[in-house]
């Protein structure tokens, strides 16, 4: 397996890759070209290719995934439209037997631990994987279906006909435009091309999160003796007050030979606390319930990542003349507190922007209205139906009251409830509940205000 942050050594993949990351574009003419080459862009490239049409994808780094960082784990069932046996190739870390959400103070931490061994065998749930690896991985079949990989070269603007539709991207290479009936916008969360068609209206630094993680070595049996777990199976561990006030969250997670710690917070309120979020990392590190999982480890890597995480109602417009949007460019990443999920969506939304643009070009009409069953696929399956019936939850999530009282008020109760004071009869729940909601300031009518708004959003 490649080390993180390093391109994949491995068979087919790397060797298609390489073959295909540095043709000339000068004078290029397709039918369709792809702007990056995360999971959304490969797959809308696959999708295309599949179709017979003639695609570009064009990636700024030197390999696809060089340049991608997640913190999390990726969810993998839609990948059988891809490779209808992918747990075979992709190259996968660990398989996620373990997910534990914990709610923590300072010196305090409740956890719902959930195990389930069905999650590591055929179909599979989540697999923790390095994005170098698994992206080449994705590309590579892409490249196999017909896609031409492009690497080494940016995107810098978007082509117009005469009548002011996209046909096109300019690239930093001299002489380097990219002439296409569609173009495929999947070149991440400050998508340029995105943002030069104007279909950004919401550009709030309190629409994004900042993830930042470390990568730390461990021997992989004593990965699997601390976490509990199997050869090849893995643990993810999500925590929400875990940020030192910071709005946001914690995470761990297992990789064959390495643990993946860090912190996903708010941006405007990582600004305001003038906090760094290495500081929030080894707070959290630091934590009695996460530092003897991180005992005689060693830092690999630290990288940091802007995510997009405003929800449904700050997505950009998906679709305009020539061009649609897709990916972390579209805003499609879920963190609604009990689901954290991208990658899943960006491969999901990739697939039927291209097999939208496919019909669109068979059709002929690849103007906003031709293009428009991009959207409808989306409203149709899990992409979009996910973001909109979850669309209270991160401003629900981020919240003052459940990334503060509340964690004070679960972590509070569940310690009463099991410290045994043999100087007094046991108090009832209730008491215990009302005595951790004065010490703690809990109102009332916010109490049944926010459980409303949770039922709501999570029914």
């Amino acid at each position: 397996m490649s080390p993180a942050g390093t391109p994949p050594d491995a068979g087919a993949t790397s060797a298609d890759t390489a073959e295909h990351s540095s043709p000339s574009v000068d004078s290029v003419v397709v039918d369709a070209v792809v702007v990056g080459a995360g999971p959304a862009g490969t797959a809308a490239a696959y999708a295309l290719a599949c179709a017979g049409r003639s695609v570009v994808v064009v990636e700024r780094g030197p390999f696809p995934g060089s340049k991608n960082l997640y913190g999390g784990v990726v969810y993998g069932r839609i990948l059988e439209r891809i490779e209808p046996r992918w747990w075979e190739q992709v190259p996968v870390q660990r398989w996620v037997v373990r997910r534990s959400t914990m709610v923590m103070t300072p010196t305090q931490a409740v956890t719902v631990d959930v195990r389930s061994q069905a999650w590591g065998s055929v179909p599979y749930n989540g697999f923790t994987v390095y994005r170098s690896d698994f992206d080449s991985w994705l590309a590579s079949k892409a490249v196999a279906a017909g896609a031409r990989l492009v690497c080494s070269t940016v995107a810098t603007g978007l082509l117009r006909d005469g009548r002011g539709r996209v046909c096109g991207v300019t690239t930093d290479r001299p002489g380097g435009d990219v002439k296409a009936k569609v173009v495929v916008a999947a070149d991440g969360v400050n998508s340029f091309l995105a943002k030069s068609a104007g279909l950004h209206s919401h550009d709030d630094p309190s629409h994004y999160t900042l993830g930042a993680k470390e990568v730390l070595a461990l021997d992989p049996e004593l990965i699997e003796q601390r976490f509990g777990v199997g050869p090849r199976e893995g643990m993810d561990i999500e925590a929400v007050g875990a940020t030192g006030g910071v709005p946001g969250g914690g995470f761990l997670y297992t990789n064959h030979d390495s643990l993946a710690v860090g912190v996903v917070v708010s941006l405007d309120g990582l600004a305001r606390s003038k906090r760094r979020p290495e500081e929030l990392i080894e707070s959290f590190k630091a934590h009695p319930a996460i530092s003897p999982y991180l005992r005689d480890t060693s830092i690999r890597e630290y990288g940091a990542h802007l995510i997009p995480e405003g929800g449904f109602d700050t997505m950009p417009e998906l679709v305009s003349d020539g061009l649609l949007v897709a990916g972390d460019a579209a805003g499609m990443t879920l963190a609604a507190g009990i689901w954290l999920e991208g990658v899943n969506y960006a491969i999901g939304a990739g697939l039927a922007a291209g097999e939208a643009a496919a019909s669109a070009l068979r059709q002929g009409d690849v103007s906003a209205s031709g293009l428009a069953g991009y959207r409808r696929a989306l409203e149709a399956g899990f992409v979009l139906s996910d973001h909109s019936r979850l669309r209270r939850a991160p401003g629900l999530v981020l919240s003052e009251r459940v990334q503060g009282s509340y964690t004070n008020l679960v972590c509070d109760v569940a310690e009463g409830l099991f410290t045994v004071d043999n100087t007094a009869p046991k108090p009832g729940l209730r008491r215990l509940f009302a005595g951790a909601r004065r010490r703690n300031r809990v109102a009332f009518r916010d109490l049944v205000k926010d459980g409303f708004d949770a039922v709501r959003t999570f029914r």
